[in-house]
């Protein structure tokens, strides 16, 4: 078959199931499907640059992803100004006397001869500069965590417009991917992925534990959105007068055209940087990075600095996973640390890259959309098919087990899948050109 034919029945067929969950379940389901596929697509397309394009085993989307949804806290949500007033001046005293110390270590170590004495100054160093830095910091920290703790305890953000969160998650993700580049990139693939697996779990760490930044686990709810809320539309006479002629009720349509928004701000971003992605592809820079893909030495000999195109591919990359993570979080208008798992935000993520075709960008975004929904479907499925296997079983051990695993169908699911196109289609369904 041609393959443009060919892709565009794939993407058609995917429209097809999403419309028939809305046809048999509620539309509800189905655009939320829609919103997470599009953000799904979107995570699908950083992993893709980065696998697809230069053959870099990034295992650490999960932190790129959890950046994105703190920049939304850091950026949306209103400053606290009893805590400023309480512990700001010294936490951003004691992160400036950290980073002094980190300076200095640097410096001294470029400016010294190697020997006993370097060694003496930078441990001296390092054990002032960490003293000073938790006598300044820990005192700042117990001060702002004691601002009403049961709803702020923070110190909030800079109360900017929702939708300016997507770019910045972006930049703090390309920021961490930057540092992160500049020490793992040398590694070989296996110990990149180790690194980044590690770093991603430190992120995660220092959002759980570090209640200053963006409560931890209490959780920041609440955040700003750039759409009306469901309880203004339904408010709104206009609102409901428009919708009752179409015979639909004030909550089911207020929800309807909340989550509608968010598709069309959702697939807009998508479709800029699939265009930017495809011209980077087509560009003398990605046929460059596909021949470092192909082969490193060959590339290097021929005059290409590996490391730094690694670098670049691997901050964008990194970016588009950022900006994915702050669009989820505004979708569900909260930050919760504790749903940031490797499972979901890493595996998964992968499953569309390899399901969808790695190398292609549009492969990434088809991927995205397919396991996606099958993730959420399946377990309805699951349960449907359970129900019908058990209707004959009198009530026992047998019988409760098998309703109990329906809850692990999308596992089971994934592997499948990923079983049968690694078998039956290695390179994809939308493979490299």
């Amino acid at each position: 078959m041609n393959p443009v034919l060919r892709n565009t029945a794939l993407f058609a067929a995917m429209a097809m199931l999403i419309c028939l969950v809305g046809i048999f379940q509620s539309w509800n389901a189905a655009l939320q499907i829609v919103n997470m596929g599009l953000i799904s697509a979107i995570m699908a397309l950083g992993v893709n640059l980065q696998w697809g394009f230069a053959g870099l085993f990034n295992v650490g989307i999960m932190g790129f992803v959890a950046l994105g949804g703190l920049a939304t806290v850091l950026t949306s949500m209103p400053p606290v100004r009893e805590a400023w007033a309480a512990g700001g001046a010294g936490l951003l005293g004691g992160l400036l006397i950290g980073l002094a110390t980190i300076v200095a270590a640097v410096l001294l170590v470029r400016r010294m001869r190697p020997g006993k004495l370097r060694l003496l100054a930078l441990t001296a160093l390092l054990i002032a500069g960490f003293i000073l830095y938790r006598a300044v910091f820990d005192p700042s920290v117990d001060a702002v965590e004691a601002v009403n703790p049961a709803i702020q305890g923070y110190l909030g953000g800079l109360g900017l417009p929702a939708l300016l969160a997507w770019p910045v998650g972006g930049l703090l993700a390309a920021a961490v991917a930057w540092v992160i580049g500049k020490t793992a990139l040398g590694l070989r693939s296996d110990y990149l992925a180790i690194a980044t697996l590690g770093i991603a779990e430190i992120i995660i760490a220092v959002m759980k534990n570090e209640d200053w930044l963006a409560r931890g686990v209490k959780n920041v709810v609440g955040l700003p959105r750039p759409v009306p809320y469901e309880i203004d539309l339904q408010n709104d006479p206009d609102f409901v007068a428009r919708w009752a002629e179409r015979g639909v009720d004030a909550v089911t349509a207020s929800t309807l055209y909340v989550k509608l928004a968010y598709a069309g701000l959702f697939a807009a971003v998508l479709i800029v940087l699939l265009i930017l992605a495809q011209r980077a592809l087509h560009s003398p820079w990605g046929r460059m990075m596909r021949a470092i893909r192909d082969n490193e030495v060959a590339a290097e000999a021929m005059g290409k600095d590996v490391t730094a195109r690694h670098l670049q591919i691997f901050i964008l990359g990194s970016a588009i996973c950022g900006i994915a993570g702050a669009m989820m979080t505004t979708l569900d208008s909260g930050l919760s640390p504790g749903i940031y798992q490797p499972l979901r935000f890493t595996f998964l993520v992968w499953v569309m890259v390899i399901v969808g075709g790695s190398g292609n960008n549009f492969g990434a975004v088809i991927g995205g959309f397919l396991i996606w929904f099958l993730w959420v479907e399946v377990e309805v499925a699951g349960q449907w098919i359970m129900n019908l296997i058990t209707s004959g079983m009198a009530e026992g051990a047998l019988k409760s087990h098998l309703n109990d695993s329906v809850a692990h169908m999308k596992f089971f699911t994934m592997g499948i899948v990923l079983l049968l196109v690694l078998r039956f289609s290695p390179r994809g369904l939308i493979p490299e050109r």
